[in-house]
This record gives structure tokens, C-alpha cells and sequence, in this order.
């Protein structure tokens, strides 16, 4: 058996679920909102490094997200069971360089949803260094129109107090989790530029993101941790 078949359920449901409900107590509103087949992508802020990990828990579906490329290529019998726990709790790779890597990370993510998987992405990139809500980048608006997939905006709220970053292990306190009505955008992009479409959709599922969190929002994109000062 393909041991990362497993580790997913058995993290879901056996380790990491059972406690983390125990520590956060997450308190969820619109859960109805995630369809219950086909492709959908989730669309949530990000305030710290558990949220790629609240998401999969609340979501009764399997969740695929991405990961550092870096949690993927350690060697060693730590760095193969590193890379075993994270494709077996959906992780796809994503090299951040940009360019070819970025495009190669888009069309596994595609794939993801073409398959009528879910796919949870924040928009921001990277998480927020001072819990506002940062400039959303455009794939998640490229992801939309090329797949057709529906656009769910979820608001993780509490995650930046339970693990401040540069915190590697959570404390316990609530976590809030409010999921909005799914947005569509299949067909937005006949007969006009895609990269200012993109743009254009972007930015109204970081609205809708921000309409459910309650964010301050800085039209500008959040500094990745080896830019910040």
C-alpha cells in the first residue's frame, strides 16, 4: 500500500484532527458554501503556517495546498519522511522562484481541480506579517477561468494568535473559520487581455475575503519573510 494514501486519513482523523480540535475549538460558519463534488478551489487569507492545516481539518473533502519546494528535497531518512507527510496530506511542491517553476506548479494545481479535486490556495502568497489583509496574486483568478472551477473565499481568523510567527508549536485559544458563498468566473476572460482580467478577478475574491474577515486591506503585495526588515 502507497504509504502517503494514508497518511492523509490517519492524520485527518486519528492524530493531527482529534487534537487540533481539542486545542483550537474552531468555531466554523458556512460550511454548505464548499460543494460537495467536483472541482472547487478555496480561497482563504493567511495569517500563519497551521492555516494550510485548519482548512484540510474543517473541510469534510480531501484538500490539496502548496508547499515549499524545500519540504520536498531533504535527503536522508528525515527529509524522505518529511517529504512522505506532506504529499500524503496533499501538498503539491511549488518552487517560488518564479518562472517555469511557478507555471509547472499552476498546471499541477490545475490538474487538482480537473480531476474535480479541491484545491486551497491564499492569494496573498505569503502570510501576513501584521494580520491585514495583503494584495492577492493573480493565479488563483488563472486557476479560475482556465478550470472553470468555482471560487470559494474563506476568512481563517485567530490562527495568528495561537501560533505568532516565528512560533513553531501552536497554543492552545479559538480559531474562527467563516466560509462565503462560492464565486464564478469561467468565461470572464473571452475576447479581452487574460492578465488584466485576472487582475480585475483577483481582486474581487480578495473583497470577498476581506467582507468575511474583517481585515484592514493594503493594496500591495505582503513582503515575503527574507524582504521583511
Amino acid at each position: 500500500m502507497d504509504p502517503e494514501r494514508v497518511v492523509y486519513p490517519l492524520m485527518k482523523y486519528v492524530v493531527l484532527g482529534p487534537a487540533m480540535r481539542v486545542a483550537f475549538l474552531p468555531r466554523v460558519s458556512g460550511l454548505r458554501n464548499v460543494p460537495r463534488t467536483g472541482p472547487v478551489i478555496l480561497a482563504a487569507n493567511h495569517l500563519a503556517f497551521i492555516d494550510s492545516f485548519v482548512l484540510p481539518l474543517i473541510v469534510p473533502r480531501r484538500v490539496h495546498f502548496l508547499g515549499k519546494h524545500e519540504y520536498f528535497t531533504g535527503t536522508g531518512v528525515k527529509g524522505q519522511a518529511t517529504a512522505t507527510f506532506f504529499r500524503g496530506v496533499g501538498a503539491i511542491a511549488v518552487d517560488r522562484s518564479g518562472g517555469r517553476a511557478a507555471l509547472d506548479a499552476l498546471d499541477t494545481c490545475a490538474a487538482v481541480l480537473e480531476r474535480g479535486g479541491v484545491f486551497a490556495i491564499h492569494p496573498e502568497g505569503t502570510r501576513s506579517p501584521d494580520g491585514r489583509l495583503y494584495r492577492g496574486r493573480t493565479g488563483v483568478a488563472r486557476l479560475a477561468m482556465r478550470t472553470g472551477a468555482p471560487v470559494v473565499p474563506v476568512a481563517i481568523k485567530g490562527t495568528d494568535r495561537v501560533q505568532p510567527r516565528g512560533q513553531v508549536v501552536p497554543k492552545p485559544g479559538r480559531i474562527e473559520v467563516r466560509i462565503g458563498a462560492p464565486m464564478r468566473f469561467a468565461g470572464r476572460d473571452e475576447g479581452m487581455p487574460r492578465g488584466k482580467v485576472a487582475r480585475v478577478v483577483t481582486d474581487e475574491i480578495m473583497d470577498a475575503i476581506q467582507a468575511l474577515s474583517g481585515q484592514e486591506y493594503v493594496d500591495d503585495y505582503a513582503p515575503r519573510p527574507a524582504d521583511t526588515p
